[in-house]
């Protein structure tokens, strides 16, 4: 069985694809919620996917990635957000892995699994057979041999699978209108990933990945974008704008404090400067500080309600649940009773331990968790230390 275990090890951490969140944190915020759902929106159209039915979750992870786990969901990892540099980079993303989902991809991993178990249980009889006749070393080779062909066949119908979700990907970015530059932009970045650590790029090097070699990626897909009449297409300026906001927000949010002074100095008085540096205050409990850059960027925008849902949370989170109320009330109403922000106020009634606000409070959260269809097991437990306005961690849920 030993000789199993390189074949069966590489099977079985594909088929955790399935629920691949089991050991990580989803990420939870309104803002980047909305943002997410806004950029796939129009791809989910041209998919021909119900938009009801799609969600995007974000992934509390560093690395460079995305991926599908069953479902209609499409998992984004933070590191990817961090390293687009557009929202037009993220809408390719998002287009390839909805190639996954009409492509069946997840569904028909278990084809691919096949296929290769069962050149491997043939190999295994032979060698059984052959150390039968008194040829070890022959039967060693033959099961061996056999675990190569299985891995190599496991592979390639990876790979095809990849293919067929890069080309459903451009064919949803072109009847969305949507160029595909964000998308030659960001295979570009992830072939500097492979560059950085020294991933084997020769023609060989491909028949040992999952993926087909950024480069082919590349070459293949330019051609098919630029003769696309979406190529020329202006990026979103609203999108790009709310998309640096969200990557402003993370940052303060993951980012350790001083990281995110050093990355957003003071003289920096853009909204997602401020943004940042009010998360990074807030996770300093510097309270003072958090409040001086939330009241700035409200005299930017005064109804904007996840501004206030910031101010809201620091006051909340630094003790002062009284003053927290009207701030969450008015982001809650302006967000027309956005689950996440009105469970923010349904928890700050509670925590004035004022009796005569729990009836409302009880009132506010029962409608809160009513329409969080995502999960409303979303979790308040963060220590104080680590939380962060309009930021939190969830446990994460079985749906996928």
């Amino acid at each position: 069985m030993r000789l199993f275990a390189p074949f069966l090890a590489l099977v079985l951490s594909f088929a955790l694809i399935a629920q691949p969140v089991a050991a990580q944190s989803i990420l939870r915020d309104a803002e980047t919620e909305a943002l997410l759902m806004d950029m796939a929106a129009p791809l989910v159209d041209a998919a021909g996917l119900a938009p009801g039915n799609v969600d995007i979750v974000l992934v509390n992870n560093s690395s460079i990635n995305a991926f599908v786990a069953g479902g209609q969901v499409v998992y984004l990892h933070t590191g990817l957000l961090e390293a687009a540099d557009t929202a037009n980079e993220v809408q390719g993303v998002i287009a390839h892995e909805l190639g996954h989902i009409t492509g069946g991809h997840i569904i028909r991993l278990n084809d691919g699994a096949s296929q290769a178990s069962s050149i491997s249980i043939l190999s295994l009889l032979l060698g059984v057979g052959a150390a039968l006749a008194g040829a070890g070393e022959a039967a060693i080779g033959a099961i061996m041999a056999g675990q190569r062909a299985a891995l190599g066949k496991f592979l390639a119908f990876s790979r095809v699978q990849e293919a067929s979700a890069d080309a459903a990907g451009a064919e949803y970015l072109s009847l969305a209108g949507i160029s595909g530059r964000g998308s030659i932009a960001f295979f570009e970045k992830l072939r500097g990933e492979e560059f950085r650590y020294a991933r084997d790029q020769s023609d060989d090097a491909e028949f040992t990945r999952t993926h087909p070699l950024s480069g082919d990626r590349i070459a293949r897909l330019r051609e098919t974008y630029m003769a696309d009449p979406a190529w020329d297409a202006p990026d979103d300026p609203e999108l790009q704008a709310r998309f640096e906001r969200v990557k402003g927000k993370l940052h303060g949010y993951l980012a350790e404090p001083q990281r995110t002074f050093n990355a957003f100095p003071a003289s920096d008085t853009s909204i997602p400067a401020r943004y940042a540096r009010a998360y990074a205050h807030h996770k300093d409990a510097d309270m003072n500080a958090a409040l001086a850059e939330t009241e700035a960027l409200l005299e930017l925008g005064p109804n904007d309600p996840y501004f206030l849902e910031l101010k809201g949370q620091v006051l909340l989170e630094s003790g002062r649940p009284v003053d927290a109320l009207d701030p969450l009330r008015r982001a809650t109403e302006l967000s027309l009773n956005q689950p996440l922000i009105a469970s923010m106020f349904g928890h700050a009634l509670i925590a004035t331990e004022d009796e005569s606000n729990y009836a409302e409070a009880e009132q506010v959260l029962r409608a809160a968790v009513a329409r969080d269809r995502f999960n409303p097991n979303w979790a308040w437990s963060m220590p104080h230390a680590a939380t962060c306005p309009g930021l939190a961690w969830q446990a994460p849920s079985n749906r996928s």
